[in-house]
């Protein structure tokens, strides 16, 4: 529980002057219902006689007390709605900026998912915890306390037979919240996989109709749901009856209260007035312990919440500083790297090296699973060799490679990465600062000049994953895009796997001839991009022992 709530107090930064003024609005009410009390007590007694004074000022003053009431609660509707979203957005910005910049192998290990799940979902918690729940909670005890001072003032006996139900309800708060936490766990992590199976379905939607798993998918989804129905329910149960017992015995003391009140009143040991205050006041003084039974769910679902971003918290961050860019044309120099996913899975390298030299042109050919995508990773330093060493070099100078050296790489990946928006939009996020004619040069190489044909030519719309358009011409587009971007190191993973052998022939020979100055890396099978480099790196399986 410590570190939750240390980790709450570091996060709260942006939200802790919000906190401070639903507080101090929430006080104020206070404030007015107390003294909205006061005022109906005098106005019952002057009426009936008891008391002297202005029925007029008495009730002028409950009036300004009835607005002063209404008018901070709008103040705080308005809070909750504008400023709230902007401490939930900051907070979602804050987290989702951590990912981006977070190791790649312990993100891996998140399904996409889930980390929108607790991007939307546990951050709203969060955000209603520091913005409105703590703030609330602080003005139910000063009300629950400034309650329970004006009773005993009035009626010590009175008080104090109210009062006494608290304690006990403390008693059953620790095992209430430890409970409900489990309960919450649950049902959070339940809700992240139906997320998951939700994203990844409508992502593959094209693979699953063409398998025909539209009902074992449907199937999946009715079972998760099944089980967060049966989480959501056994939870609700829970809840339900600890709020009935709080209810019960809240309902006792309203009667006490009542009969307590009734027999002052008969005796003529109390006015009428004083008889109307014990009832508000004990409203005033249960209402803040039944709204603390109602907070309590809400604060354990975002403990919960907070539980589970600190565990994003924890992926370690990328080296971060300023990037490093060689000047001219760099290469890249592999000097015995080894690297395994894990400590007891297969070598994938071994002593590895080889000199990617400047001005190269290198085709990386071998059978799936050798290991090219991992060599891709080391080199734009997504991952980290376990031995050895990775160095980029030019005539000047030589850096070790790592998250700072990635601008010197141009990586171009395999199959259709284009985001939906405009053909512009795409290109843009090669070079923001792209001029026309750059763009119209990039898309010459790519031999994606084709989009000047479209209706609205480079500004016309495509949907998510380049929808509207041929794989091919998705392809083209994504290597367009990757040409604009600065850097000597051109890394081209399968780039002509869904284009015609015309159209692969021709983009090969305006990269080749357009890239003079580059370092280029092709990852390929295809033959006919071999005979466009002038070298050939070959990698295969290590071979298992025969078994004597």
């Amino acid at each position: 529980m410590g570190y939750i709530v240390k980790w709450l107090w570091r996060n709260s930064k942006g939200a802790r002057k919000q906190a401070v003024i639903n507080t101090a609005i929430g006080l104020v009410d206070v404030v007015c219902q107390l003294l909205w009390v006061l005022a109906c007590k005098h106005a019952i007694d002057i009426a009936t006689g008891d008391a002297r004074g202005s029925l007029t000022t008495t009730g002028i003053i409950i009036a300004v007390l009835m607005f002063a009431e209404i008018f901070s609660r709008g103040v705080s509707r308005w809070i909750h709605s504008v400023v709230g979203n902007k401490v939930r957005n900051r907070m979602r910005l804050k987290i989702f900026s951590r990912l981006l910049r977070g190791d790649w192998m312990r993100l891996q290990k998140h399904h996409t998912g889930d980390l929108t799940n607790r991007l939307e979902g546990d951050v709203n918690s969060i955000t209603a915890l520091i913005t409105e729940s703590i703030p609330a909670t602080i003005v139910v005890l000063v009300q629950l306390i400034a309650s329970f001072i004006l009773l005993f003032c009035l009626s010590p006996m009175l008080a104090v037979a109210i009062t006494i139900i608290l304690p006990i309800c403390l008693l059953v708060s620790k095992f209430y919240i430890d409970r409900m936490r489990k309960l919450n766990r649950e049902v959070r992590d339940s809700d992240s996989k139906i997320q998951s199976v939700l994203q990844e379905s409508l992502q593959h939607k094209e693979l699953i109709k063409a398998l025909e798993q539209n009902n074992s998918t449907e199937n999946q989804l009715k079972e998760l749901q099944g089980q967060l129905q049966e989480q959501v329910t056994r939870r609700t149960k829970f809840s339900i009856s600890a709020f009935t017992l709080i209810q019960l015995g809240f309902a006792a003391g309203y009667l006490v209260a009542f009969l307590w009140g009734v027999d002052s009143l008969r005796d003529g040991a109390i006015t009428f007035g004083t008889m109307s205050a014990y009832l508000q006041l004990v409203g005033l003084i249960q209402r803040p312990t039944m709204d603390l039974s109602k907070f309590i769910p809400g604060i354990v679902s975002s403990l919960t919440a907070a539980d589970r971003l600190c565990e994003l918290e924890d992926i370690p961050l990328e080296k971060q500083g300023e990037t490093i860019m060689l000047e001219g044309t760099a290469g890249v120099r592999f000097k015995g790297v080894s690297f395994q996913y894990t400590e007891t899975s297969r070598m994938i390298l071994d002593n590895f090296s080889f000199d990617f030299s400047p001005n190269s042109s290198t085709a990386i050919v071998g059978e799936t699973g050798a290991g090219k995508t991992t060599l891709i990773r080391l080199l734009v330093a997504l991952i980290n060799p376990k031995s050895g060493s990775i160095e980029l070099y030019n005539d000047n100078e030589c850096r070790t490679s790592s998250t700072l050296t990635r601008r010197n790489f141009v990586y171009i990946p395999q199959g259709n990465s284009l985001v939906s928006g405009t053909i512009r939009e795409n290109l843009l996020m090669g070079d923001p600062d792209a001029t026309e004619e750059q763009m119209k040069r990039a898309l010459y190489i790519a031999c994606a000049d084709y989009v000047y044909d479209l209706p609205r030519g480079i500004d016309n719309e495509v949907t998510e994953r380049g929808g509207g358009l041929s794989e091919g011409q998705a392809q083209r587009i994504a290597v367009a895009r990757s040409i604009l971007r600065p850097g000597s190191i051109l890394i081209l993973d399968e780039v002509t796997s869904a284009l015609d052998e015309e159209t692969e022939q021709e983009m090969l020979r305006r990269l080749t001839q357009s890239q003079i100055g580059k370092t280029l890396i092709f990852v390929t099978h295809r033959p006919a991009i071999i005979r466009y480099c002038n070298q050939v790196l070959r990698i295969e399986k290590p071979k298992k022992p025969i078994q004597g």
